[in-house]
């Protein structure tokens, strides 16, 4: 333990960001880093706790004492050598985690949890600065080809895990653009393109084969992927967006969220575009669903000149606090609300104005109540109202994988939610395996990564008979 007294003598220091009438003209990131210094003072707040939970909150539970103690020794590569051992890319996390370490941060019973997300970040870039991230180094080749199928966090994972077994890996991505979810679903002015193109660079040096417009189920028939490899990984997300029973298709200005996201950052990218243009420039702008897509959607909205943003929460508003060790469930403002969103809560969508194009949509207020079960409640209020809007978004999440083509194909068992059923990974077909959002349902880039490094665990051992990946 660093500073015992840390914790008492020193405040949390969050990252400063542009202000918000210069960062919304542009899609680049502006959150501004703090000095070396700083950052030693940030880590001597860590209070070395006895059981750390910390690292039980962290999905790939990184070692979180230990690399602070790292840092405010000045020791920066050790830092990172045991940042590395857990998490294969601390540049996304520390970017696009929503950062449960800190909820379970003891000093967050006593003041502010340590900054976490923004000491991991830092210290993944002082070592891509140093040159300390390297490609795995070769080892005795296995003779065993695996395939990954989907280059989001999960493909990405298993395959540097994979190859640092020593397998053949080769990653199928059906887009033209590596990277998944983190390349077309995220933002830039949360994750900017070049973050993911830098660590693609360095699996290419490891050795790790990359197939772009390779559609497994389309141009790549499942029948040839099974003979060409040894063992399949099924990695391609959950991209079946839910609706709105009452949505109808035909009607103009009503689209999933994923598909205004995906077009801007294909905008940002100089990449083609995909289907009718989406824009929000001039609109009166609603978005349903009160996560974290909705509030991309919401900073994307603004940046593309929106009139209004207006975003919709079925759930009450959550309170300011809770008991820790509890995850907080807790009122946030990310960073796109700062930028000028009317945020409402206990709001449910009845139908949308127009008949060809969306005008407006008609809401109520809900009221939530807790039975004698426990079980939560939803009644509707009889007052009605109706809010403007030219374009509608439907952040509401995902239903599970896409059934068509290469899961009907495989015809691997599926369970009861409609995610590709396994135990420890392996599907209904023995040289199948399965992570990340396909097997488990949407979830965290950071719980993505962590069932992507499982997955290689059980395909090496299934090659092997033991595995020393961890």
């Amino acid at each position: 333990m660093g500073k015992p007294t840390g914790f008492l003598e020193y405040g949390r220091e969050n990252p400063k960001k542009q202000p918000v009438e210069e960062r919304i003209q542009h899609y680049r990131e502006f959150e501004e880093g703090i000095s070396n210094r700083r950052l030693r003072t940030q880590a001597a707040r860590c209070m070395d706790c006895g059981v750390p939970f910390c690292n039980g909150g962290c999905p790939v539970q990184n070692l979180i004492p230990e690399f602070n103690e790292y840092l405010y020794q000045g020791l920066w590569r050790a830092a990172y050598g045991n940042l590395q051992s857990t998490n294969n890319f601390p540049e996304f996390t520390g970017r696009v985690c929503p950062a449960p370490c800190e909820a379970a941060c003891c000093a967050g019973l006593v003041g502010d949890a340590v900054a976490i997300k923004l000491i991991e970040k830092s210290i993944i870039e002082q070592a891509f600065a140093e040159g300390w991230v390297k490609p795995n180094e070769q080892i005795n080749p296995s003779g065993k080809k695996v395939a990954i199928i989907g280059s989001g966090p999960s493909g990405l994972a298993a395959a540097m895990q994979l190859n640092l077994a020593g397998h053949d890996v080769t990653v199928l991505e059906k887009n033209e653009v590596l990277g998944g979810l983190l390349a077309l679903g995220i933002p830039d002015f949360k994750l900017e393109k070049r973050i993911i193109d830098r660590r693609i660079e360095i699996l290419k040096q490891s050795g790790i084969t990359f197939q772009t417009q390779a559609h497994v189920g389309g141009n790549i028939k499942v029948a040839e992927l099974l003979k060409n490899f040894d063992y399949v990984c099924l990695c391609g997300g959950a991209e079946t967006p839910r609706d709105l029973p009452f949505r109808n298709a035909a009607m103009a200005g009503v689209y999933p969220a994923m598909e205004f996201l995906t077009q801007q950052n294909r905008r940002v990218g100089n990449r083609p575009q995909v289907g009718p243009e989406i824009s929000a420039q001039g609109k009166n702008v609603v978005v349903l669903g009160g996560g974290d897509t909705g509030a991309d959607c919401v900073g994307t909205a603004i940046r593309q000149g929106a009139l209004s943003v207006t975003q919709l929460e079925i759930l009450p508003r959550p309170p300011l606090s809770n008991p820790w060790p509890q995850w907080p469930n807790v009122f946030r403002t990310a960073s796109s609300h700062e930028e000028g969103c009317t945020r409402l809560f206990s709001i449910n969508t009845k139908s949308f104005v127009g008949q060809t194009q969306v005008e407006g949509v008609i809401c109520c207020e809900v009221e939530w109540k807790q039975d004698a079960a426990g079980k939560w409640n939803m009644t509707e209020k009889d007052k009605q109202f109706t809010l403007q809007a030219e374009l509608v978004l439907l952040a509401l999440g995902f239903t599970g994988p896409t059934k068509a083509g290469m899961l009907a194909d495989l015809g691997v068992d599926l369970d009861e939610r409609g995610n590709v059923k396994t135990h420890n990974y392996q599907t209904s077909l023995p040289q199948v395996f399965a992570a990340g959002d396909m097997a488990t349902g949407q979830s965290l880039v950071v719980r993505a990564i962590r069932s992507g490094r499982d997955m290689a665990q059980a395909v090496d051992k299934a090659i092997k008979g033991h595995t020393n990946l961890h």
